[in-house]
C-alpha cells in the first residue's frame, strides 16, 4: 500500500456473515478499508479479518449513522466512501470512482444511483430507481446528523454525480423482510415519541387505511411498479405495510404510556 492513502471505504456491520463478503470482495482495491464490528455472534468480524485489519468494535447502536460517523473518523483516505454490508461495487463504479477521485474534480462530494434487490429480482420502476445516494466524499467534508437512522450525509460544498450505479441487496427473501422490519419500525417509533409527535384517532385510521392504500397505487400502478414483476408486488406491499406497522406501534406506545 503506498504512503499517501487515496481512498477508504468505511462500512459498519452486524450479523452480515451472508452479505459481507460479497461486499468486501468489490471493494477489496481500496486502499484502505475500515470496518465497524458492531457486536457481531456470527462470522462477521473473521470474514472481514480475511480482507483489512482495520477493525473496530462497538456497541450495537440503534441509531446506526453514530458508529458510521466512528468509522469515517478512522479513515485516512484523501476520499472516503461509506458502503453497507448488504451494498457491491460494481465494476463499471469501481473505475469511475478511480478516475473522479484522481481528477482535478471541484466536488467535495458525488452522489451516485443504487439499483435495489427485493426476494425475487431487482427494482427498476416503482419510484425505486435510481434511489440516489451521497456517498462519495473528501476526508473532512461531510458529516451525519445522527439523529435519525435514514438521514442522508451533509457535504460541506459542491456535490457531483457519478453515472454507475452500486447494487444493494437489502431482502434476500421475505424471511429477511420480516426480520428487519421491527427494527426499524421500532426506530422510527421511537424517534417519533422523543419528538412528542402526537397521533389522533383521526390520523390512526387515516394511516393505517387510506394512506398505506394510496402508497401502494403510487408505486405499484402509476409509478409503474408493476413492470418489475414479483418483486414491484414486494416492494410496493412492504412499504404499505411497514407504514400500517409503524403508526400501530406508535398508537399502542402512546396508549401503554397513558
Amino acid at each position: 500500500m503506498a504512503n499517501k492513502i487515496k481512498i477508504s471505504f468505511t462500512l459498519i456491520a452486524h450479523n452480515e456473515e451472508k452479505n459481507i463478503k460479497r461486499c468486501l470482495e468489490s471493494i477489496k482495491w481500496a486502499d484502505e478499508i475500515i470496518v465497524v464490528d458492531c457486536e457481531s455472534k456470527d462470522k462477521t468480524a473473521a470474514i472481514a479479518k480475511k480482507y483489512t485489519n482495520k477493525i473496530y468494535r462497538k456497541k450495537n447502536n440503534p441509531n446506526l449513522n453514530i458508529n458510521k460517523s466512528f468509522g469515517i473518523s478512522k479513515a485516512r483516505g484523501e476520499w472516503i466512501f461509506y458502503i453497507d454490508p448488504d451494498e457491491v461495487i460494481t465494476q463499471e463504479l469501481k473505475e469511475e470512482i478511480i478516475k473522479t477521485i484522481n481528477s482535478d474534480t471541484k466536488y467535495n462530494g458525488f452522489k451516485l444511483p443504487r439499483l435495489n434487490y427485493y426476494a425475487f429480482g431487482f427494482l427498476r420502476h416503482g419510484g425505486n430507481y435510481p434511489d440516489t445516494q451521497l456517498r462519495l466524499f473528501r476526508r473532512g467534508k461531510a458529516k451525519f446528523p445522527n439523529k435519525h437512522v435514514h438521514e442522508r450525509i451533509h457535504i460541506s460544498g459542491k456535490i457531483g454525480r457519478l453515472k454507475n450505479h452500486m447494487l444493494h441487496y437489502p431482502y434476500n427473501s421475505v424471511s429477511e423482510y420480516i426480520k428487519k422490519i421491527n427494527f426499524y419500525t421500532d426506530f422510527q417509533v421511537n424517534y417519533w415519541l422523543k419528538e412528542n409527535k402526537k397521533l389522533t384517532r383521526f390520523d390512526l385510521l387515516f394511516n393505517i387505511t387510506y394512506k398505506p392504500i394510496q402508497k401502494f397505487i403510487e408505486r405499484f400502478i402509476i409509478k409503474a411498479g408493476f413492470l418489475d414483476g414479483t418483486a414491484g408486488f414486494f416492494a410496493a406491499f412492504t412499504n404499505s405495510i411497514t407504514h400500517i406497522i409503524n403508526y400501530l406501534k406508535l398508537y399502542e406506545q402512546l396508549k401503554n404510556n397513558h
